[in-house]
């Protein structure tokens, strides 16, 4: 069974991607997880707050994704990794929690959300801006 926090992280995944296609603020596609039933009040509460707070800084934060990247524009990469990379990179800017649990969640997410070589993709990616912010 997964963590509250794991559960929030990847119903913020899914309001991101569904924010992408529709451009409807978050906590109105957030009614959409209700009516089917996903997620508990506290869960969807924190998810709703996190993709809330990634799109708040998607501009600086894909900046900085695209530093570290080599021959990638964020544009590029798929919406599903772009979201796992927002989300990540918030969190390890935030201190949310220690930087190898916040890596470890995100490739787990690219594993569930992502194609096969999407986990290994986001665990450098994350390596990298995790020692560049001073954090590994």
């Amino acid at each position: 069974m997964l963590r509250p926090e794991s559960r929030a992280r990847a119903r913020a995944l899914q309001l991101l991607y569904a924010h992408e296609f529709l451009d409807e603020p978050v906590h109105e596609l957030a009614r959409g997880l209700v009516l089917l039933g996903i997620p508990r009040d506290d869960v969807l509460a924190r998810a709703v707050r996190l993709a809330g707070d990634v799109l708040e800084h998607a501009l600086e934060m894909d900046a900085q994704v695209e530093e570290v990247v080599e021959h990638w524009r964020p544009e590029r990469i798929g919406v599903i990794e772009r979201n796992i990379l927002r989300i990540a990179l918030h969190e390890l800017l935030m201190e949310t929690a220690p930087p190898r649990v916040i890596i470890d969640e995100a490739v787990r997410l690219a594993q569930r959300f992502a194609g096969v070589k999407a986990p290994a993709f986001v665990n450098g990616v994350l390596d990298r801006l995790a020692r560049r912010a001073g954090r590994l």
